[in-house]
C-alpha cells in the first residue's frame, strides 16, 4: 500500500515538473514585467539626463537580463521582445521600428544563451550575449529605418545620416548594456536562486 502511495506522489511530482516546462510560470512573468517596467523608468529618467548619443538602452538591457535569468524558449523570448518593442513606443523616436529590432534582439539573446560559454574560467556569458544581442537589435533598427525612410528619399533633398554615426551609437550602447547586465546578473541570480 505504501508503494502505491509513493508511486502516486512521485507521479504527481513528475506531472508538475512537465507542466512547468510548457511555459513561463508566475515568477518568470512577474520578473519580466518588473524588469521591463524598471527599464522603461530608467530609460525615461536617465535618457533625459544623458543625451550625448551613446547612452544605455535600459529596455534592451532588461530584456537581455530577463532572457539570461529565466532561460525562455524562442517563442517566449520573441514575446518578451515584442513587449519590449511595445514599451519603446512610449518614447520619442521612430515609431514601430522597435517591434522588429527588439523581437530579433530578444530571439538572438535566447540563441546566444544556448552557447556553452561556461567552459571558460570567467563568467562572460552576460557580457558576450548582451553585447551581440544589442548589436543585432541596433543593426536591425538601422536597417529598417534606412529601408523605410532613406530608400525612397532623394539624396540631394534629404541626405541620410552617415552610417558611421549610427555605428558608433550602436557599439557604444552595446558596451554600456553589457556592463549593466553583467553587474546586475550575479546579484539577481543569487536573489532569485536560478541555475
Amino acid at each position: 500500500m505504501e508503494n502505491v502511495k509513493t508511486g502516486a506522489i512521485a507521479g504527481e511530482k513528475r506531472e508538475t515538473a512537465v507542466q512547468k516546462k510548457r511555459g513561463l510560470g508566475i515568477k518568470e512573468v512577474l520578473l519580466t514585467g518588473i524588469l521591463l517596467a524598471a527599464g522603461a523608468v530608467l530609460k525615461f529618467f536617465v535618457g533625459s539626463v544623458i543625451n550625448f548619443g551613446m547612452k544605455p538602452n535600459f529596455i534592451i538591457a532588461m530584456y537581455c537580463l530577463i532572457v539570461i535569468l529565466i532561460k525562455p524558449r524562442i517563442l517566449e523570448a520573441a514575446i518578451i521582445g515584442i513587449l519590449a518593442g511595445a514599451i519603446c513606443q512610449f518614447f520619442p523616436g521612430q515609431p514601430y521600428i522597435n517591434f522588429g529590432s527588439e523581437l530579433l534582439g530578444a530571439i538572438a539573446m535566447c540563441l546566444f544563451c544556448k552557447i556553452p560559454l561556461e567552459k571558460l574560467k570567467i563568467p562572460v556569458k552576460p557580457v558576450v550575449c548582451t553585447f551581440f544581442s544589442t548589436l543585432i537589435s541596433g543593426f536591425t533598427f538601422i536597417g529598417i529605418m534606412y529601408l523605410l525612410y532613406y530608400a525612397r528619399v532623394d539624396i540631394l533633398i534629404a541626405p541620410p545620416t552617415p552610417l558611421a554615426i549610427f555605428l558608433a551609437i550602436i557599439f557604444g550602447t552595446a558596451c554600456i548594456n553589457s556592463i549593466i547586465v553583467q553587474v546586475l546578473y550575479i546579484p539577481l541570480k543569487l536573489a532569485l536562486k536560478v541555475q
